[in-house]
Formats: C-alpha cells, structure tokens, sequence
C-alpha cells in the first residue's frame, strides 16, 4: 500500500509530542530484503534513524512509540541537560560534537542551523519505500529536503538538498547526512591502492576519532574506498554483522566513519567541494550525491550481494549476453596497420571472440601519447580512406565494431590546445602540472562541451560503431574553470555526466567504458551514465585475482571488464600459463588483449575453448550470488558464483603464492542449498590434474556427490598445486 502524506506537521505537534514518542504519528518502518529502517520524524528536528538493521518484524504503532523512547540515552555527568540522538543531518546547535551535516555560510552568517520539518511525504511498499522530509530554518533563510529510500534490495540511499531562500549568496561547504551503526561495531575496513594495484584492503579497529577518506583527484581514483564498512570483530566474507556504504559520485568526494566519545558511530559521505564551487543565489539549491547504506549479518558477501541485486535490478542494466571484447592495446599500441588489424580480427574471429576495439592511435597526430589529444578526426595519413576499410572489415567477419576515446583530455601539442589555450582547466596564467604530456579540457564551458559532443556524435554517426572505451588518464590539479578560474570540479563532473546522457540519448546502441587509467573511476554514479568498467591497466592475473576479488564488492562480474593478456605482462614482466590468465578473467566480462596472431597453434586452440567456456556460463557467472569463503591460507583462495535457485554453480580454487603448509586441506565450497544433493567435478579446460597435482585425489577423477551443507562444512581435498594456478569446480544440482 502506498501513503501519500505531504501534510505540514501542525505547530501544536511540539516538543511535548516529539518528547512522548508519538512525533505526531510519524514513527516509520520501512521493511525489505530482511531489513528494518525505523526513521522518527520529531516536530522540532530533522529525523533520526532509530534502527538500521535487521529486520524488527511487524511493529504497530504503539511498538514503534516504546522503540523509540528505548533508544533514547542515559544523561551521563557534564552532558547535556538533555541527551540529544543521532540526527540524519547533525547539527551543532542541538550539541553534536562529531561533524556537522551541512557546513556554509553567508558571507559569515547564517553558519549555525536549526532545520524544523515543514512536510512529509512516505510511500511505503511490500518491499522497501521512500521517505522525504521538507525542513525549514527561517532565521537562516534556508530549506533543507532529505530523501531516504529503502530498496528492494535492502539497500538504504539517501541524499539531501539544500536551498537559499533568503536575499544574499549563500556559499555550501559540506552537505552529508549520517547513518548511525551500532556499539557492537568495532572493526573498520575499506579499501586503498594505486595505479595497477587498485583496491587494496586494509582494516583497523575502529576508534574514537574519525576516519576520514578524502579524495582531491577529481575522479574516483585508485585509493577510493569504495566500500567503507564498519562490523563485528572478526567479520569476513561469510561471517559477522556489518553496516556500509559507497559514495557514488565521481569527482572530489568524502568517506567518513567517526566515533565520539558518547559511544556513537555514524557513517557519512558526500561531495568534497572546493572554496567556492557551490554558491547559491536566492533560490538556487544544491543536491548532495546519493550515499548508498547496506547492512548484512552475512559478512561482506552479504553486502556485495545487495549491491549487485540492486544494479541488475535497473532497467538499464545490460541483458544481452556480455560479449567476448578483442582490444588492440596490447597487441600493437600505436603500430596501427590495417593489414596487421585485419588479420588480428580475423584471428580474434577465430578463437570465438564477438566485439573487437580499436584503442589508441587511431585519430590526428596521434603516433605515440604525447600529441593529439583533442583532435578528433580520423588521422588521414594513417588512414587514407578514413576507418571504414577497418569497420567493414570487422563487420564482415560477424564482430562488432568498438573504439577508444579520451575525450575529457587536451595535449598541449594539439591543433585544439592551440586554437583554444583558454578551454584546459588551470588554475590562473600558469598551466598544472603536466601528466601523460596532457591536461584537461573544461567541460564547464560550453563552447567546450559543444565541440567534443560534436566530434563523438560525428564519429559515431559516420561508423557502425557499437562500444566506446572512454579513458581518462590524469588527475585533475588545479582545475580552474571559467574567465576567475574559479574550483572547476563540480562542474566538470557534472557536465562529464550530461556529455554521457546526451551521446547514449543520441546513439542509443552504443556501450560505453568508463576506463580511467584503467579502474580509476568506479563508482556507482559513473555506472548511471555508461555500461562497464574497467577494472584496471594491469591485466597481470596474480595482481587481477585480489583487484577482481575486491571490485566485485560493489559491482556484479558482468559490469567489470577483464582481459586475457600476454606472457610476460606487460605491467609487471611476470609469467604466467594461459590457463591462470584465462580462468581469471573468465570470472567478469571476458576479454582479449594480446597479440593472437603471434600464439601458437596450441594456444589459440586452448583460448578458443576458454572464449567457448565463457559463452556457456556466462549466465550463470552474470546473474548469480557471488560467493567467497574465508581464507585460511593467503596464498590459496576459493571463490565462485551460484545459480539464483541454487541448481548450478562454478568455482574457482585458485592457488596464488606458496601455501604454509605441504598440502593446503580441505577446499569448502560455500553458498549452496544445505539440503539439496550436489556432484561436484572438475570443469573443462582449467582441470588437468596432471598440472594441477590432483593425480592422487580420486574424487576429483569421478566427481562426487554431496550434500550443500556437507559441501560448505566438510568440503574435499584440496589439490596441492603451484604458485599461480588455478581449478575450476562445476557444482550441479542432482
């Protein structure tokens, strides 16, 4: 049933009502995915969340009122005459000792808030629902609004907004509401890395203080969170209570979980702004990003999992078959040939491949990178009859037609850069600091804007071009926009977004790669306006088995993009068999990076049933429960994905260092149905037991059949194995 409420709460609702736990009959329980939300909406504050967590059962009106007074703190010796709770929007003026939720001023006034509901509106459903609450601070000549979803799949967002009601310019510092966790919360993890080790974990305990994660790069960048969660000592992939959440927003942006001495922890995030980004006349407001909460008692898989149902439950997340990507990168950088190029797909045709992308290289100026960038033309003296030979060519052997672009980035050796010194993003006369030999483009003028949308829209007008990997390859530092040069950030992501929406809306068949140096902009807004990302420039399966491992805490294997490459890396010089670098990117959306047309017989052969492996369970790796058992050796992993009801499954037991022991055990194979009957075997090509030592385990010669929970609890034998090896197991339901 939904309620539509938009009915301003009487003056008479005062303190005395808010103080008797009725809030004038706007106590709300949200319920979906085993998940409570239970939100107070007091007449003379903005709400406070009086549960996040599991789900409470039905709770009538009376049970939610003595919830509500049973939350309410003790007063302790030097506190406040009277305990004040965790506001969604913390205030200084009620005597919130931690960080404010909205920091601004004007022009030295109006810094300190005291935000009084005006009107609610609740839409309540069978699963989840959705809050607003209009607040208004008349001595501050400010209106705030505060949106609060529950989602189908548990998830909890929320955002805010901000808007000037009085005369003068009101300039917004910092907006974010906060979400209190729990005192059996006692352990922090997030995730750090750089440039081709993205998504590092590191975990701490979590202290009084705050733990504040900023990011100034102007992108998600390498050493973003990602997810921040806070749990219950000793919490893993399968095991403890956590809470979390993922900023989505791909410039400047704050993580923050803090702890105050009163005992409370909140979580928190929102868009870092630069002096002066966000000024509002009268009447303009300003919208925070969408902060995304998620609560599980099933350890962190828990937590992927409702990110993962969530994106695959929006309607524009991707439903054709993720097609096998050839990407020429790797295969000849700037070396761009057609005869070579041609042959190169035909060999991609061959091995089974389905979509072939031409990277770099291919535009004006462009023979290495430190030129061209900017100049969006076909390079005429590469390509004398333009890129059509190349598309049809493609085309012609069944592949689809794909193309790298940076178009956010300038070199300064660019006919562009030349003709429009006034369009790069600086900070006063002087230019940033140089990265890749290029700068960035400022999308914030229109003039700018207008021409790179012209030039993509005439490139993929004039070519049946069906994927775009979009790069971004520098920071942005100093990025100054505009005639003052004024902080450009928010603009730029802003108008990077809308470049996004106005080419899809424009080509609608067109897929887009939000590649930035690799996996250096992954986040959930980005993923609003494109398709896939990439996960990162090192496609070394060592270092891929852990950036894989960690970006599927957020984001379902469908929507990460990982290639098979050469050996030796590229990145790293490091050796490996084609069947560890296969049977890692088997696990994401399956791609091709290296020269085919330099592979043995035997390889190509042996890549051809890899590609034919990935088009048979790409399903099955696209749509299920991604699982990963807690490790007990870091040397040796075991992850997999099972069917939506349980009737399939593949696993990965994935050797990566030189286990401490001579044999590592038992491999247990989580997430399947306790009750139901399995065979489990060895899965065609990653199962020569002669390389992977399994000569003397006779079950992994027959199969054998067992139950879920025997499966998760007991397990079987593990093969011993090297160093950078890798099993797959096939699970079936009998």
């Amino acid at each position: 049933m939904t309620q539509h409420d938009p009915t301003p709460l009487a003056p008479g609702d005062g303190p005395a009502a808010a103080a008797s736990g009725a809030a004038a009959g706007r106590t709300l329980h949200l319920r979906a995915a085993g998940v409570s939300l239970v939100v107070d909406v007091p007449a003379t504050s903005v709400p406070v969340v009086v549960h996040w967590g599991a789900d409470l059962g039905d709770l009538g009106e009376r049970h939610l009122a003595d919830l509500v007074t049973a939350g309410r703190t003790a007063r302790a010796n030097n506190d406040l005459d009277e305990p004040q709770p965790v506001r969604l929007l913390p205030e200084g003026s009620w005597g919130w000792g931690g960080r404010p939720g909205l920091s601004g001023h004007r022009a030295g006034a109006a810094w300190s808030t005291r935000f009084v509901p005006t009107a609610v509106e609740v839409e309540e459903g069978p699963s989840g629902g959705r809050l607003r609450v209009d607040c208004a601070d008349e001595a501050a000549a400010l209106t705030l609004g505060i949106e609060l979803e529950l989602l189908p799949s548990g998830l909890l967002r929320h955002r805010a907004t901000v808007t000037n009601t009085g005369t003068g310019v009101y300039e917004v510092l910092d907006l974010a509401l906060s979400l209190p966790v729990p005192v059996v919360a006692t352990e922090l993890f997030d995730l750090a890395g750089r440039w081709a080790k993205e998504r590092v974990p590191q975990r701490r305990p979590l202290t009084f203080g705050s733990h504040v994660r900023e990011n100034r790069r102007g992108r998600t960048g390498p050493d973003a969170p990602l997810v921040l969660a806070v749990g219950t000592a000793g919490f893993g992939f399968r095991r403890g209570e956590v809470w979390a959440q993922h900023t989505a927003f791909s410039g400047n942006h704050r993580s923050i979980a803090e702890r105050l001495n009163s005992g409370t922890t909140t979580l928190s995030g929102g868009e870092l702004l630069l002096p002066g980004e966000v000024r509002l006349a009268p009447g303009e407001g300003y919208a925070s990003p969408w902060v995304f909460g998620a609560w599980s008692d099933a350890g962190l898989d828990g937590i992927a999992a409702r990110f993962h149902e969530h994106l695959r439950a929006r309607p524009h997340h991707p439903t054709s078959p993720r097609p096998v990507v050839v990407n020429t990168w790797e295969a000849v950088y700037f070396d761009l040939d057609l005869d070579k190029l041609l042959e190169l797909a035909r060999a991609a045709a061959e091995v089974g491949a389905e979509r072939y992308v031409l990277d770099d290289g291919w535009f004006r100026h462009r023979r290495s990178d430190d030129a061209g960038l900017g100049d969006w033309y076909v390079d005429e003296g590469v390509w004398p009859q333009g890129l059509r030979p190349l598309v049809d060519g493609v085309r012609a052997l069944g592949l689809q037609f794909g193309l790298w672009v940076e178009p956010e980035m300038v070199n300064p050796d660019s006919d562009l850069a030349r003709a429009h010194p006034d369009w790069i993003l600086r900070g006063g006369d002087r230019l940033p600091p140089e990265s890749r030999q290029q700068q960035v483009l400022d999308l914030g003028n229109p003039d700018a804007f207008a021409y790179v949308l012209e030039r993509l829209d005439a490139i993929l007008s004039e070519h049946e071009i069906s994927y775009l990997k979009w790069d971004h390859n520098r920071d942005l530092v100093e990025a100054g926009s505009g005639p003052v040069r004024a902080p450009g950030v928010h603009a730029q992501t802003l108008a990077v977004y809308r470049l996004f929406d106005e080419l899809r809306r424009r080509h609608p068949g067109v897929e887009i790669e939000s590649c930035s140096s690799g996996g250096l902009r992954v986040d959930l807004e980005v993923l609003e306006h494109t398709d896939r990302v990439w996960a990162s420039d090192c496609i070394d399966p060592l270092e891929r088995q852990d950036i894989q491992r960690w970006t599927l805490q957020l984001l379902p294997p469908e929507l990460i993009g990982s290639h098979v490459g050469a050996s030796p890396s590229h990145t790293t010089h490091r050796t490996s068999d084609l069947s560890f670098r296969a049977g890692t990117a088997l696990f994401a959306s399956f791609g091709v990076e290296t020269d085919l047309t330099g592979l043995s017989a035997d390889d190509r052969e042996e890549l051809a049933r890899w590609v034919a492996l990935y088009k048979d369970v790409r399903g099955l790796l696209h749509t299920g429960t991604l699982v990963r058992a807690d490790d007990v050796d870091p040397s040796f992993r075991v992850h997999g994905t099972v069917a939506p009801d349980g009737s399939d499954a593949l696993f990965a037991v994935v050797q990566t260092g030189t286990p401490d022991g001579s044999v590592p055990g038992r491999v247990r194979l989580p997430g399947l149905l306790p009750q139901a009957e399995y065979e489990v075997t060895a899965q065609e090509p990653g199962h020569d037991p002669a390389v992977r030592g399994g000569r003397d385990l006779p079950w992994l010669a027959s199969g054998v059949r067992l139950t879920g929970r025997a499966l998760e609890a007991a397990g079987v034998a593990a093969p011993a194995m090297q160093p950078q090896q890798l099993l797959l197991l096939r699970v079936r339901r009998v």
